[in-house]
């Protein structure tokens, strides 16, 4: 598995995300063959979205006990334990959304995927409409709106 996060969407507007590359099956337990996962995705989606949930929330838990989880600014009042296991209970109660896309094509494909999320800037030349006082305007698409540019 090959992953990206993301802290940010188009609009610059915090949005924590995980980008995802899974393979389509998995090597036989003697390593002779590969098989195919089931045709659609390798598992449902609402299991994964539990699993992925518990398995992050479990890796924030262990960086928080041993001191490698740094939380500064808006956040720093997570640095107490109390606040912090607080803020973990109220991270399992919320649905996890997981988004899955059929098989990629090969490895081009993959390539072409992955570069696009880790080798780009936050925001591109294209998008930018002007700078002045202090201030950056820039295009977004309103996918909510019928992908409308704004």
């Amino acid at each position: 598995m090959t992953a990206v996060l993301h802290t940010w969407g188009q609009t610059l507007t915090q949005h924590v995300h995980v980008h995802c590359v899974v393979t389509g099956g998995a090597l036989a337990p003697d390593g002779t063959r590969w098989i195919a996962a089931r045709p659609g995705f390798l598992f449902p989606v609402r299991a994964l979205a539990k699993v992925f949930r518990g398995r992050f929330l479990a890796g924030l838990q262990r960086a928080f006990d041993r001191g490698e989880l740094h939380v500064t600014g808006g956040l720093a009042a997570l640095a107490e334990p109390a606040a912090f296991t607080a803020w973990l209970a109220e991270l399992r109660q919320q649905a996890w959304v997981v988004y899955c896309k059929p098989p990629f094509g090969g490895p081009e494909h993959v390539l072409a995927y992955r570069g696009r999320y880790t080798r780009r800037v936050a925001i591109s030349n294209e998008r930018l409409v002007a700078v002045a006082d202090g201030r950056v305007r820039f295009r977004w698409r309103d996918y909510a709106a019928g992908d409308r540019v704004k």
